[in-house]
């Protein structure tokens, strides 16, 4: 050999090649970062949305939760133990109303707890007769009705619906099944029903019992009964964010505050709330939220 040769780097004689782990060239470092436990996912079975505070004061009593903030997000969490069951709860109060809020919220609890099934939970209004101040409705099918094209002949509404996926709605299904339809609960010192129906949802607060919303809705589906402003941002969400493994489906479950109507006021929302609260309590065991 007439002169020096120096080799340095990696030769490859054919055949394949891992390296994980590793650093080459002078003054090279592998360094390991391991994530504060703030940055860790944690799992929850149940993410549970609220809207206002006493929707969450009343998910907060009904199942022992304690605040705690994660990434800078305030989260209420807990560990009930269903039917011998041990069931992870983690629930979010929204920033504010309506469906944009909603779909944040579910981002947040669909990053950091990875649940299985989300619920919403909380007050809303009633169709008269078919709910009665106080009752409970478990919305599996939510439909959109805001989206519409206005013309010259007035407003032509394009109802939008969405069904949770088939294991959820089995889930509520047998619900109803063991408790009957409508289920009959004692509450304190009150009674109150519990039904399935369909959520009516959009951005408008509807306060007129002849509102053009309302009459839409009934011909479009007459097991409309209960309306809100979240169900839509939930359901959307689902649709376009719900493609990861675990994460089954989603619920709404709307206590009746009133009837939608001229005498819509705020004076049965905390009872409303708190039935909500219970009747989740109780569908939790039928949920698909455990592996």
């Amino acid at each position: 050999m007439t002169g020096q040769f120096k080799n340095s780097g990696i030769i490859n004689q054919g055949g394949s090649m891992i390296i994980n782990g590793t650093a080459i060239g002078d003054g090279a470092a592998v360094v390991h970062q391991h994530p504060s436990a703030a940055t860790v996912s944690r799992r929850a079975d149940v993410g549970v949305i609220t809207i206002k505070p006493l929707e969450a004061t009343a998910v907060v009593e009904a199942f022992g939760l304690e605040r705690e903030s994660m990434n800078g997000v305030q989260f209420w969490l807990g560990t009930t133990d269903l039917r011998g069951v041990a069931t992870r709860v983690a629930m979010i109060l929204s920033h504010g109303q309506g469906q944009r809020s909603t779909m944040a919220a579910f981002e947040n609890l669909r990053e950091t707890f990875r649940p299985a099934v989300i619920a919403l939970v909380g007050i809303g209004g009633g169709f008269y007769p078919d709910v009665s101040a106080g009752d409970v409705a478990i919305g599996t099918r939510a439909v959109y009705y805001d989206l519409r094209k206005e013309t010259a002949d007035g407003v032509q509404r394009r109802g939008e619906d969405r069904e949770t996926p088939a294991i959820v709605v089995n889930a509520v299904n047998s619900f109803f099944v063991d408790y009957g339809e409508p289920a009959r609960f004692a509450s304190e010192d009150d009674e109150f029903r519990v039904i399935s129906c369909i959520i009516g949802t959009g951005d408008a607060v509807i306060a007129d019992a002849d509102s053009e919303i309302r009459k839409y809705l009934k011909h479009y589906n007459d097991k409309v009964s209960v309306v809100d402003m979240e169900a839509g941002g939930l359901a959307q969400a689902f649709h376009e964010r719900g493609n990861s493994p675990q994460l089954r489906g989603w619920v709404v479950i709307r206590g009746v505050s009133d009837h939608s109507d001229k005498a819509k006021d705020d004076a049965l929302q905390k009872t409303a709330a708190r039935h909500a609260a219970e009747v989740l309590r109780v569908l939790i065991p039928y949920l698909p939220c455990r592996s």
